[in-house]
């Protein structure tokens, strides 16, 4: 099997969630496939806690229990990682993507950027307590 050409992941990624979310959107708050949670619309993020965030956005990928899988791609396991022990890898990653992961960056605001990778780097056995700010993202952007 031929290597997948890594813009070619990344459009296929960026078409999954252009299917997935209006999806998500049309499934009213008070539908029971809701279950309560807040779903976003069109191509920003609504969701504001990092636990949210996770919830909706990325444990698609890493797994509920932040283990990560391994099946039609291969997704990271969060638990007890030591790559997340510089808070500025992480952001990184989630505003500008790397291999398999797309870039959120534009989905999402500095604020919700410093939610979620806080949110990942007390959890899943990680206990980095140095936290991430807004003003970090902001910088991490430039």
């Amino acid at each position: 099997m031929a290597p997948v050409n890594p813009k070619a992941r990344k459009v296929g990624c960026a078409a999954l969630l252009a299917l997935v979310l209006p999806a998500a959107s049309a499934i009213g708050q008070d539908s029971p496939l809701a279950g309560g949670r807040t779903f976003s619309s069109g191509f920003k993020f609504v969701e504001m806690a990092g636990e949210e965030i996770f919830a909706n956005v990325c444990q698609g990928c890493h797994m509920t229990d932040g283990a990560g899988a391994t099946g039609a791609g291969s997704y990271p396991s969060l638990v007890g990682n030591k790559n997340l022990e510089t808070k500025g890898y992480p952001v990184y990653l989630v505003v500008r993507g790397r291999r398999g992961m797309p870039p959120f960056g534009d989905m999402m605001t500095d604020g919700q950027v410093a939610a979620v990778v806080n949110f990942v780097r007390t959890h899943f056995g990680n206990s980095f307590t140095d936290v991430v700010t807004a003003r970090d993202v902001e910088d991490a952007r430039r």
